[in-house]
């Protein structure tokens, strides 16, 4: 046997990347769920079976929430849903992103984080992206959660689209940006469980700024010919 016999021997089968683990068991908290994109992302996913609590800064503004989603969904203030959930993503206004997120730095150790907040702007032009000092919102939150797993995904969804009950499948992507890929084939496969959705690797956090800034385009899009636009990736 040659050298480059030996090393083609010794090399493991690339790993398929649709090869996504079963998450249908996991439990999925939304801080933000009260407000429209988290509610979406709650209502979807409850509707696909997956069990789910949403948080608020007030206990009683979830729960009243939560009776409005049904399928199952429960409402607790942030602190609760962090703690009893196994997939947590952030859905607060940029404006309270880090002030969030400090205040659950413990109840997040050791969770799977998923940051889909986008730092924009508003003028007379139209929405603009703000780049935070840590590059990215995403970069933000693993610098404030330094013992937890933190993700980015779900940016470019339509709230209206997410919270339409009349719309069986969202026809889109979702960019999944993650440092292990572990936790980004998890977040995959949690995308993957609302019909019409796909999650795809997108790079690592670092790449998160360009990905939360796409929705100021996305934004300029849908007021100019009335939609509701996402993303499609192709030949993947």
């Amino acid at each position: 046997m040659t050298t480059n016999d030996s090393d083609s021997a010794a090399k493991p089968p690339a790993k398929d990347p649709w090869d996504l683990p079963d998450v249908s068991g996991l439990t999925v908290g939304v801080l933000g769920g009260t407000g429209p994109q988290g509610r979406g992302l709650a209502y979807r996913f409850a509707r696909a079976g997956q069990k789910v609590i949403i948080g608020s800064r007030a206990a009683d503004r979830a729960a009243s929430a939560a009776d409005e989603l049904g399928h199952g969904v429960e409402g607790a203030d942030n602190a609760e849903c962090a703690r009893r959930s196994d997939i947590v993503i952030v859905a607060v206004p940029w404006d309270g992103h880090a002030k969030t997120l400090e205040s659950l730095r413990d109840e997040l150790a050791g969770k799977l984080v998923i940051d889909c907040v986008n730092p924009l702007g508003f003028d007379k032009k139209g929405a603009y992206a703000l780049k935070p000092e840590e590059g990215s919102a995403a970069e933000q939150a693993a610098a404030l959660l330094p013992e937890s797993r933190v993700t980015a995904a779900f940016h470019h969804l339509s709230a209206v689209l997410l919270q339409d009950e009349s719309i069986e499948e969202i026809d889109t992507d979702v960019l999944v940006l993650g440092e292990a890929r572990a936790d980004t084939d998890l977040v995959q496969a949690l995308a993957g469980r609302i019909p019409g959705m796909r999650g795809i690797f997108a790079g690592r956090l670092r790449n998160a700024h360009q990905v939360e800034s796409l929705v100021a385009n996305l934004i300029s899009v849908n007021r100019r010919y009335k939609a509701h636009a996402g993303l499609r990736t192709t030949d993947v």
